[in-house]
C-alpha cells in the first residue's frame, strides 16, 4: 500500500511539473518574448480596424452601442491610422476595416485582401491654425495654402509651423497629396524642410493638441476638430475646396486569404451600415452637441458619381 501511494504521489508530481514546464510555452517567440496575437474572430465577435478620427468623434461608441444592442455581436474596434488598419487587414488580424484613404483602400482590394467595399459617409478636412494666421493663408485654396505654408516655413517666417500626423493615416495620406499638388515631393522636399515641420506620429486628437501647444497649422478632419474645439485655440483657416473631401468606407477582409476571419459577421455589419436607418443616425450624429452633423451619409446614385465613385447601397454577399 505504501508503494502504491508513493507511485501515485510521484505520478502527480510528474504531471504537475509537466504542466509547469509548458505553462509559458504558448505564444512565445524563440527569444522568450511573448508574441502578441489578436483574438480569433468568431461567430459572436467582430474585429474592426478603424481610424482614430472616427473614435475621436464618438461615432464608434454610438455604432457599437446600437449594433451590439440589436444583434448581440461583440464589436471589437482597434483605432489606429488607416495605413495601420489596412495592414491589420492584410495580416488577417481583423475581420474588416473602416477607413478613409481611397488610394490605399483600392490597393488593399487590388492585392486581393479586401472585398465588398461600401462607402458609408463623408465629411471634409480643414486646415486649422492660429487665429493670427502668421502665414496669411485665409481665403486661399488648399493647394495655395500648402504652398504658402511651405514658403513661409522654409523662409523662417516668425510663428509659422506645421504639425503632421506622420503616421500613414488617411489624413496623413491626404496631406501628402496636398504637398504634391503644391509642387513639392514629400520625401525629398518636406520631411527634412526644417524645424517648422513636425511629425507627431499620433492620432488626430493628439495631433490637434500638439499643434495647439505649438500654435501651428495642421490638417484635420472636421469631425475630430469639432469634438476637440473646446480644448483648442486653433481655428479653421481653410475649409473649402474639392481637395478636402474625406470619404469613409467599410471593406471586409477576404476569407480566401485568411480563412479564420468572421466573413459572415463582416458582411452583416457592412449591410447594417448601409441601411437607411443607420445612415440617418450617422447623418444626425453630433448635430445636437456641435450645432451641425459630423458626417454626411452617402446614398445612391450620388455615391456612384464623381467625386465619390464608390458603391454605397448594394447588399453584401458573405
Amino acid at each position: 500500500m505504501k508503494t502504491d501511494t508513493t507511485l501515485l504521489t510521484a505520478g502527480i508530481v510528474a504531471i504537475l511539473l509537466t504542466f509547469a514546464a509548458c505553462a509559458g510555452c504558448t505564444g512565445t517567440a524563440p527569444d522568450d518574448n511573448a508574441t502578441p496575437t489578436a483574438p480569433a474572430g468568431g461567430g459572436n465577435i467582430l474585429r474592426i480596424a478603424t481610424t482614430t478620427s472616427l473614435e475621436n468623434t464618438g461615432l464608434l461608441a454610438e455604432l457599437e452601442r446600437i449594433y451590439e444592442g440589436e444583434t448581440g455581436m461583440d464589436l471589437q474596434f482597434i483605432a489606429q491610422g488607416t495605413g495601420q488598419s489596412i495592414d491589420s487587414g492584410r495580416r488577417g488580424d481583423v475581420d474588416l476595416v473602416l477607413v478613409h484613404a481611397p488610394d490605399l483602400e483600392q490597393q488593399f482590394i487590388d492585392d486581393g485582401f479586401g472585398i465588398n467595399p461600401r462607402c458609408i459617409a463623408y465629411n471634409y478636412y480643414i486646415i486649422v491654425g492660429p487665429e493670427s494666421d502668421p502665414a496669411g493663408i485665409a481665403n486661399m485654396t488648399p493647394v495655395e495654402a500648402f504652398r504658402t505654408i511651405y514658403l513661409a516655413g522654409t523662409n523662417d517666417t516668425q510663428g509659422v509651423a506645421f504639425v503632421s500626423r506622420g503616421d500613414n493615416s488617411g489624413t496623413h495620406a491626404q496631406e501628402k497629396v496636398l504637398w504634391g499638388e503644391a509642387g513639392y515631393d514629400y520625401e525629398a522636399d518636406v520631411l527634412d524642410a526644417g524645424a517648422w515641420y513636425v511629425e507627431a506620429g499620433k492620432g488626430m486628437g493628439d495631433t490637434l493638441i500638439l499643434a495647439n501647444e505649438q500654435q501651428a497649422y495642421t490638417l484635420s478632419d472636421e469631425g475630430t476638430y469639432l469634438s476637440f474645439a473646446d480644448r483648442l485655440d486653433l481655428v479653421p483657416v481653410v475649409a473649402e475646396g474639392a481637395e478636402l473631401m474625406n470619404r469613409y468606407s467599410a471593406i471586409a477582409v477576404n476569407p480566401e486569404e485568411h480563412p479564420g476571419v468572421n466573413a459572415e459577421g463582416a458582411a452583416d455589419f457592412i449591410d447594417w451600415l448601409t441601411t437607411n436607418e443607420t445612415k440617418q443616425m450617422i447623418g444626425e450624429f453630433g448635430a445636437e452637441e456641435f450645432g451641425k452633423p459630423l458626417f454626411t451619409p452617402l446614398y445612391a446614385p450620388e455615391c456612384n458619381e464623381p467625386p465619390f465613385n464608390c458603391t454605397c447601397a448594394e447588399p453584401v454577399t458573405a
